[in-house]
């Protein structure tokens, strides 16, 4: 095969795995690799990956069209505290904005508590005089004669970068934009980060710790890209290189280097989209998207065929799962829960002697025991290997080795010994726990949306999700189940189909009754050409689509209700229907609106993004037999916990309407599906795996 035009390709870099996908102009897929990560550099498993998928459509980098890119780099980063020694600057009276915070203790009565880790300490924490009101008026001018001796204490503290978060600048940014200009004149090494543009909204602590997180990885990121485009270039690729960003949009690699916040979960981010499409195209419009990976499980609810979005999120919690233990960042992101639960978590038994699952992961080196590359420590995908539910034969495609004998001995040694159980005990406990975990995590994220779990479709991805599908499904009271084609490397998939978008957020206050519209309609019109900007970047010619939204709330109200807007100048005729659009989801999430209350809007938004590719809609199959079993393997049943055998098949060789019932596993490159005892199988006319719970009635 030698396909000339219209080659894409698409790069997942993960905490264990690099996904890599080549497509051709029609979007079919025409080679997939999954290689380890190389954590010394990242880049060189990413082109270990794009040369495998390139000799395999006997293509070279030169022929490429399209190329996009996803890391877990800035997060690992934040999570493991690798960065720049980064200092703030914020107006004179406000230094101490991250000790203060939210003037409240996330939990009341720990007497231990640990307080999050902000990065700054306030010996790096400097100030500047100057005032602006939240309007944008000038009340103290800015003091640049103070500028001299502010770059004398930060040479001297050590920075390497610079947070620059001054009152209001979201509303006036002229403070900021010239200590920007005379501080790069006088320490023209240091990265400087600004907070209107970094997050450009309202609540000073939160705008803070979003600059401080950009600053602390921008030099790190910056290297990072412009090493990675300069090694791809010198292999021979000649398009730009595009990143996918946390908002579910991919972005130029120039606004990547400066806004590096952005890449935050950038890689989970192209999972959500692909489920999102994948419900388009059958028409499933709630959807529970599932993507486990060898690091971390990620969930994100899918309604309306577009992921759940937030504009706020915490890295690094000082508590698992309790909000307020994190450093919170606001920037546009696709809302997803993500815990420690991927296959090379490691299983622990605590000083209690209970059994114990992450969040350490062995990540690809030195890997779970099985792999044989020096790990030893027991992992969830030595449990999966003990139970049998991996071919050592077929897995990776024979390309890496996986020892039977080291994952037994791992879960003897180091767990069975001081439980008093088998080898083959631990490994069903480390599942049971696991997949609670995570079904677990999906109803908590589910509850705390308002949302049912048991009515939706869940979309099963990742190198090890359809391998716990069945057994996440079932505890979360999901019955049915989609694995999409090529799962294993489904986030990498889901890439290739993002737009090239912008989102900007940003504080100007106002109520309904006394809204400003030609100001306001000026205020869209200059947010829309700054993020028309970046998407032309990336996409110089063809239609844009424009979306605007704005945060509204009940006077007094701490938090805001997201209300879409009309993509055109709002007129007077528009405020009752705005009003009116507010109480409805007001209604929705909290059962009633409040009459005669005073509503008001504190935050706009506009996202900018080139067209999405066409659907393809996915038609039920007339046709249905009994599939065809290449083999059978001895498995131990995660239903009674007894050894049992199981039917196996090659996906390659399943055609429309095939049927299968459980125990069975489907095996395919970069993955096995795993089909319970109380599930059935059967391939739709795109080759999709329905999975049911026995007893209920299919419903593709």
């Amino acid at each position: 095969m030698n396909i000339t035009e219209g080659l894409r390709l698409a790069v997942d870099i993960g905490g264990t795995f690099t996904d890599t996908v080549l497509i051709d102009a029609q979007g079919k897929i025409l080679a997939t690799a999954k290689t380890p990560t190389t954590p010394e550099n990242p880049t060189f498993g990413a082109i270990d990956g794009v040369e495998r998928v390139l000799a395999e459509a006997n293509s070279t980098l030169s022929q490429i069209e399209g190329f996009i890119h996803g890391t877990t780099l800035a997060t690992n980063a934040l999570i493991e505290r690798r960065g720049a020694v980064v200092a703030t600057i914020t107006t004179a009276g406000f230094r101490d904005i991250l000790e203060i915070a939210y003037e409240r203790r996330y939990t009341q009565y720990d007497i231990n508590l640990v307080k999050p880790d902000l990065i700054v300490p306030r010996s790096r924490a400097f100030t500047i005089a100057g005032r602006m009101t939240a309007s944008g008026d000038e009340v103290q001018a800015f003091d640049e004669g103070a500028v001299a001796a502010l770059a004398n204490d930060l040479a001297a503290s050590g920075a390497d970068a610079v947070a620059i978060c001054l009152m209001h600048a979201y509303a006036n940014p002229a403070h900021e934009k010239r200590l920007h200009e005379m501080l790069q004149q006088a320490l023209p090494e240091i990265v400087i980060s600004l907070s209107h543009e970094v997050s450009p909204e309202a609540r000073e602590f939160d705008r803070l710790c979003t600059t401080i997180a950009n600053a602390f990885i921008q030099p790190l990121m910056a290297d990072y890209l412009a090493d990675f485009q300069r090694r791809f270039s010198q292999e021979g690729l000649r398009c730009p290189i595009l990143m996918m960003a946390a908002g579910g949009g991919m972005t130029t690699i120039e606004t990547a280097a400066r806004l590096p916040i952005r890449l935050v979960e950038s890689g989970p981010a192209g999972g959500a989209i692909l489920a999102a499409r994948i419900a388009a195209e059958i028409g499933e419009s709630e959807v529970l998207s599932f993507d486990m990976g060898g690091t971390t499980a990620k969930l994100c609810l899918i309604d309306g065929f577009r992921p759940q979005t937030t504009r706020r999120f915490e890295i690094a919690r000082a508590a698992r799962f309790i909000k307020g233990s994190g450093m919170p960042v606001r920037i546009p992101v696709i809302e997803m829960i993500e815990i420690g639960a991927g296959g090379g978590s490691i299983a622990h038994v605590d000083r209690l002697g209970r059994l114990q699952i992450g969040p350490e992961s062995a990540g690809s080196e030195p890997g779970p025991a099985a792999f044989a590359k020096g790990g030893t420590a027991p992992t969830v995908t030595d449990a999966d290997v003990m139970q049998g539910l991996i071919d050592p034969a077929l897995f990776a495609e024979g390309r890496l080795e996986v020892d039977v004998q080291a994952a037994e001995k791992a879960l003897a040694t180091d767990l069975g010994a001081p439980m008093g159980l088998n080898a083959a005990q631990v490994a069903h406990g480390i599942s049971e726990i696991v997949d609670e975990n995570m079904a677990g995590a999906g109803r908590m994220h589910a509850v705390e949306s308002g949302k049912d779990l048991s009515t939706r479709l869940m979309i099963a991805f990742g190198g090890n999700g359809p391998l716990h599908a069945t057994r996440v499904a079932r505890r979360a009271q999901v019955d049915r189940i989609l694995i999409p084609r090529d799962p294993g490397v489904g986030s990498a998939v889901g890439f290739l189909f993002a737009p090239v978008s912008f989102e900007i957020v940003r504080s100007r206050y106002d109520t309904l009754t006394t809204l400003d519209l030609n100001g306001l309609n000026a205020f869209f019109d200059g947010m829309i050409d700054d993020a028309q900007s970046v998407v032309r970047a990336g996409v110089p010619d063809g239609p844009l689509t424009r979306r605007r939204v704005g945060f509204m709330r009940y006077h007094g109200q701490g938090h805001e209700i997201e209300v879409a807007l009309p993509n055109r100048a709002l007129t007077e005729a528009d405020i009752p229907a705005l009003r009116n659009a507010f109480e409805v989801e007001y209604s929705r999430q909290f059962s009633r609106a409040v009459p005669g209350m005073t509503i008001e809007i504190l935050n706009w938004a506009v996202e900018v993004s080139s067209q999405p590719s066409p659907l393809r809609r996915v038609s039920d199959t007339t046709t249905e037999q009994t599939a065809e079993a290449m083999g059978a393997r001895r498995i131990l049943c995660d239903v009674t916990g007894a050894w049992r055998e199981a039917a196996v098949y090659d996906r390659d060789g399943l055609r429309p309407g095939d049927r299968l019932a459980g125990p069975a596993l489907i095996i395919e490159p970069q993955t096995t599906t795993f089909v319970s005892v109380d599930f059935s199988a059967r391939v739709d006319a795109a080759g999709n795996i329905w999975l049911h719970r026995q007893g209920e009635t299919p419903n593709e």
